[in-house]
């Protein structure tokens, strides 16, 4: 069911001191910084070869992030993003498997404007899963 790795996704306190050491002192492409306030965060992309890491920073006192640098105060790795070619297929099999899906279950819009859902981390080992639709890259003729 799942593709590559999109994503590794690393809360910061301060984003834009995050992506200037990944780009001053890593050398790595970073993009502009997006706010994405229906998931309570800003992120960076940094450019990593075959994949990318995602800086994010809470956007607001209710973010999710919030919590986890209170937790985690110098940040942390907070999620690992998946490819999917069918979001609303994995998440009814996910479902059918007892996987449990965050939210209300339905894919929202992420930050490279395509459908994303969140899976608990008490069901992958402890760890945050993001899955995210994606088109197949080839095409069957």
């Amino acid at each position: 069911m799942i593709g590559r790795v999109n994503h590794i996704a690393i809360a910061v306190p301060d984003l834009e001191r995050a992506a200037r050491r990944y780009r001053d002192v890593l050398g790595a492409r970073v993009s502009a910084v997006q706010e994405l306030p229906e998931h309570g965060v800003r992120v960076v992309f940094v450019e990593a070869g075959n994949t990318k890491v995602e800086l994010l920073e809470p956007l607001g006192d209710d973010s999710p992030i919030t919590a986890f640098l209170a937790r985690n105060p110098d940040g942390g790795m907070h999620h690992i993003c998946y490819e999917v070619t069918d979001i609303v297929m994995a998440v009814r099999r996910l479902s059918e498997e007892g996987a449990r899906v965050l939210g209300d279950g339905r894919p929202r819009i992420g930050a490279h404007g395509l459908p994303v859902v969140f899976l608990h981390p008490k069901d992958f080992d402890g760890t945050l899963i993001e899955l995210e639709e994606v088109k197949p890259e080839f095409e069957a003729s």
